[in-house]
């Protein structure tokens, strides 16, 4: 490991012998000529596309069917007890169950006080995002008003996330990066949690919920 270490460290000095020491990386601009997009015809039907190689299950809507999509989804699902943010639009839920009743269903705030296993007895969670890349169909949560802390979209088993289309649909990861506040707590999403071990055998539900729907809203 010390003869690796040292033939690497070698290298760099010999690479940099020409480099003043007083010089810094940001004082030598770098032209970056790549490509930040391949400018896909249509972003929303690549993400859909991509969503759905991962397994995930993806709807579509407008804004006005929104809360009946939800409320189906909820009920096709057997959710009784929902995980919702803080700042998530009321008018999302406007279409659920109350609670009491055939079918009922508990929405339940995130707070504080809950504990992973307040959450793990949670059949499902409702968010927003904050954007969705296209070419690699990457969903990113911030932590934002409709989103939550990012536990509760890693404990419960089943996950509905909503994405405003095209607003809230990027290109590629170049183009998102920009949109990102980099000291939020980020969490990228592509597909259900899964994981494979050393003969390829898919397990999924590892790390995260075992069911991704995602419902594009056209606006």
């Amino acid at each position: 490991m010390t003869d690796s270490r040292d033939l690497i460290l070698a290298r760099v000095r010999r690479a940099l012998v020409d480099v003043p020491p007083e010089e810094r990386p940001a004082d030598v601009p770098v032209e970056r000529e790549y490509l930040t997009t391949h400018s896909p015809a249509d972003p929303v039907a690549v993400l859909a596309e991509h969503l759905a190689d991962y397994r995930a299950v993806v709807h579509h809507t407008d804004a006005a069917g929104l809360p009946a999509l939800i409320a189906a989804r909820l009920a096709e699902r057997g959710t009784r007890t929902l995980v919702v943010p803080p700042g998530l639009p009321p008018e999302w839920l406007s279409e659920v169950a109350g609670t009491s009743g055939d079918g009922a269903v508990t929405v339940r705030v995130d707070a504080s006080e809950d504990t992973p296993a307040d959450l793990d007895a949670a059949d499902s969670v409702l968010t927003g995002c904050a954007l969705a890349i296209a070419e690699t169909g990457t969903i990113v949560l911030d932590g934002g008003p409709d989103q939550g802390r990012r536990r509760i979209t890693l404990v419960p088993d089943h996950h509905v996330c909503v994405i405003r289309a095209p607003e809230q649909v990027v290109d590629s990861l170049p183009l998102a990066l920009p949109r990102l506040d980099p000291t939020r707590p980020q969490t990228w999403i592509s597909g259900p949690s899964a994981t494979s071990d050393i003969e390829l055998n898919r397990v999924e539900g590892v790390h995260g919920p075992r069911t991704l729907e995602v419902v594009l809203v056209h606006i």
